[in-house]
């Protein structure tokens, strides 16, 4: 269940719960993930285990999120090639292109053991 809460101790919050915008990053990750899982299977590969660590930059002027960057840590081993062919596909979910061109995204897959 999710609650409606100014969040940000600097935007007037508790900070104790998802901000709006959390939840836009929240979405993203979660997004980018279900099609690089869907890429994965086609390719034999499983991203079972995976993690996600998520970073939300905030804009001032206008206040707006100016860049998310999302860290995937894919438990095995994926080759270079493997690895851009599902930083390409996660790039076409459909939240990515709903964002604004102004909001950057930078995704990260990375190899965890």
């Amino acid at each position: 269940m999710f609650t409606k809460e100014t969040c940000a101790l600097k935007v007037n919050g508790k900070g104790e719960r998802f901000s709006p915008t959390d939840l836009v990053a929240t979405a993203l990750s979660n997004c980018m993930l279900t099609i690089m899982g869907i890429k994965a299977e086609q390719m034999g590969l499983d991203l079972e285990g995976t993690t996600v660590e998520i970073d939300k930059i905030m804009a001032a002027s206008p206040r707006r999120i100016a860049e998310i960057v999302i860290d995937f840590y894919v438990k095995g081993v994926c080759s270079a090639k493997e690895k851009k062919i599902l930083e390409a596909a996660a790039a076409t979910c459909p939240v990515a292109q709903s964002l604004h061109p102004d909001t950057k995204q930078t995704e990260n897959l990375k190899n965890r053991g």
